[in-house]
This record gives structure tokens, sequence and C-alpha cells, in this order.
């Protein structure tokens, strides 16, 4: 399930990255001053980015809303499992605190 749930996250932000990259390219050709002498292409442009951000956004919020579904589920199972077994729980942060402490001491 952790794969399944890596590989689609991985999907989302390439997703997002693509839309990231096609609104930087489109706002290349953003009209730098917003004067009226612009005219029309000015509004059209200002619209189309705007487009293009909440598109962008839309695409964020779709894809993180998996990882934090999984995460909620995850705390879910891990509340539930120190709940029933607080000693293992409390075995395992303690030999966790020692290994990290012995690899934070030999630096």
């Amino acid at each position: 399930m952790m794969y399944r749930m890596a590989d689609k996250y991985d999907r989302a932000k390439d997703r997002i990255d693509a839309n990231f990259e096609r609104m930087l390219t489109d706002s290349e050709g953003f009209p730098g001053s917003t004067a009226p002498a612009a005219g029309g292409r000015s509004i059209a442009a200002r619209t189309q980015f705007r487009a293009k951000l909440r598109h962008a956004k839309a695409a964020l919020a779709d894809a993180s809303q998996p990882v934090f579904d999984t995460t909620r589920k995850t705390a879910a199972i891990a509340d539930r499992y120190v709940y029933r077994k607080p000693w293992t729980a409390v075995g395992v942060a303690i030999a966790a605190g020692a290994i990290l402490g012995f690899l934070a001491g030999k630096r």
C-alpha cells in the first residue's frame, strides 16, 4: 500500500510540476505593463494567467488530498497500536532514542 501511495504522489507531483512549468512559460508572454495602451491584450493575458493559476491550485489540492488521507489513517492505526500495546511502544521509542543517540554521539 505504501508503494502505491508513493506512486500516486509521484504522478500527482509530476502533473503539478508540469502545470507550474506551463504556467511559468505562459507568464513570460504576460505583458509587463497594464497601461491602457496595451488594450484588450493585457486583460486577456491577465485572465488567461489567472485561469491557469486556479487550475494549478486545484491540481495541488487534488494531489495533496491522498497524502493527507493516508497520513490520517496511519496516525489512527498508530494510535490504536499504542493504546493496545503501550509498553511495546515505549520499548520501541527507547530503542529508537538509544540508536539515534548513539549515532549522534559518533559525530
